[in-house]
């Protein structure tokens, strides 16, 4: 059965939907508040990322946190307020940062991101697509033995669930990327990663869907959710109302906003994070993490990407000059000879990540709401997973049995 689909919501999560559900041959419509060319989907560091298998809520990381609290220039920094939401969220990470639950989101996180990274193999050998993608592996290098030893540890973890992992000294690193040395004492290589320009994907699907006869309505806000039996009937915009016979919310961080609309309670958090673009030539050819400084660096087309941060702090864009600096400062730490001029620091721009409590995404629908799915939640791997979550809630509006178990992804699941 063929249905009429309203995606709110046109990131990257928000458009592969749109891309599979036409696909399908449902008629569909995405919402966004925005002019379709910033927010996440465009800032980030552009990784498709089976090797990320240990989620944001690790143990340890609330320690790490708090120390870091006081540290406006820490990699990861929770912005202190007052806020029922956020204090409701910090328990559920807490009780979320555990090694058992931990080790059960593992083949996950590795089983949706390999999904995903087909996915995108498969629209880049389709022929209707342009967009760059680059599948060289990444490096996570370090500066201490400690932190070697830690990632190391994640490599085998890889490596048990059949991913190709190296340990590789700073020579090794040297032949893989010869026109720039790096200062560091070694790195762990994935290979199972890839890469690619996010706003150049994100300009081929709109020109594609446009072309397969999707409405894409850009600058405007859904302004209320009128529901009848237990069913949204239609929305309302601040330019008109819809009707539809099911609706997607894949509003990243802005989600809670309008579920709360619908009595859906959620826990969701926004991250804020960075980016730095330099465009000239680095000599950085190889996508990398540098992980005490949790900086990501990528090289795009015709230019090299530096991002970073997870800022807990509401939802704001807001650009904090110190943490922009932290960035740079890692990026000249970690490659030798490289200058981040002021420039490019005063260019950089933000994007908010959606964080859940347990470092897995929501996919799927509520009780509350029969033809409501939700898709959000991806933290730093929305681009990386996004293809996958489109492909998911495509199945669930088609009633399809999923490419994926859901059960781990349930929007209303206990933390």
């Amino acid at each position: 059965m063929k249905k009429k689909v309203v995606i709110i919501g046109g990131g990257i999560v928000g458009l592969s939907t749109a891309y599979y559900l036409q696909k399908e041959g449902h008629q569909v419509t995405v919402i966004d508040q925005s002019d379709f060319t910033k927010g996440a989907s465009y800032v980030n560091a552009g990784y498709i990322t089976p090797s990320h298998i240990i989620s944001l809520a690790a143990p340890g990381i609330i320690t790490k946190g708090l120390k870091w609290m006081l540290d406006p220039a820490s990699p990861f920094y929770v912005k202190p307020r007052f806020d029922v939401d956020f204090f409701r969220w910090g328990l559920a990470f807490k009780r979320s940062s555990t090694h058992k639950k931990v080790a059960q989101s593992i083949p996950v996180i590795k089983d949706i991101n390999i999904l995903s990274r087909e996915l995108y193999e498969e629209m880049k050998a389709s022929g209707d697509f342009q967009f760059h993608y680059e599948r060289k592996g990444l490096l996570m290098a370090y500066q201490t033995d400690k932190t070697g030893e830690e990632e190391w540890s994640v490599g085998q973890k890889a490596i048990d669930l059949g991913m190709k992992v190296n340990h590789l000294t700073p020579q090794q690193v040297k032949v893989l990327q010869p026109d720039i040395e790096m200062n560091i004492k070694g790195a762990i290589h994935f290979h199972s990663d890839a890469h690619m320009t996010p706003h150049q994907f994100m300009k081929d699907m709109l020109t594609y869907l446009r072309g397969k006869g999707v409405e894409i309505l850009a600058n405007e806000e859904v302004k209320d959710i009128h529901t009848s039996y237990s069913k949204i009937d239609k929305l309302m915009t601040d330019k008109r109302e819809i009707q539809a016979d099911e609706f997607v919310v894949a509003a990243g961080s802005w989600t809670p906003i309008l579920t709360k609309k619908l009595g859906v309670k959620m826990l969701l958090q926004a991250g804020k994070g960075y980016r730095i673009n330099v465009h000239r030539d680095t000599g950085i050819s190889m996508p990398a993490v540098l992980l005490e400084a949790k900086v990501a660096v990528t090289p795009m087309d015709g230019f090299t990407r530096f991002a970073g941060t997870m800022e807990i702090g509401g939802i704001n864009h807001k650009i904090n000059p110190i943490r922009v600096n932290a960035i740079a400062k890692a990026g000249e730490r970690y490659y030798k000879d490289l200058k981040i001029n002021t420039q490019e620091k005063e260019e950089a721009q933000c994007g908010l990540r959606p964080v859940t409590p347990d470092g897995l995404p929501y996919i799927g629908r509520v009780s509350k709401c029969k033809n409501l799915v939700i898709a959000t939640g991806h933290a730093m791997m929305g681009w990386s997973m996004g293809p996958a979550t489109g492909k998911l809630v495509t199945e669930i509006i088609s009633e399809q049995n999923t490419s994926l178990d859901l059960a781990p992804f349930q929007v209303e699941r206990k933390f």
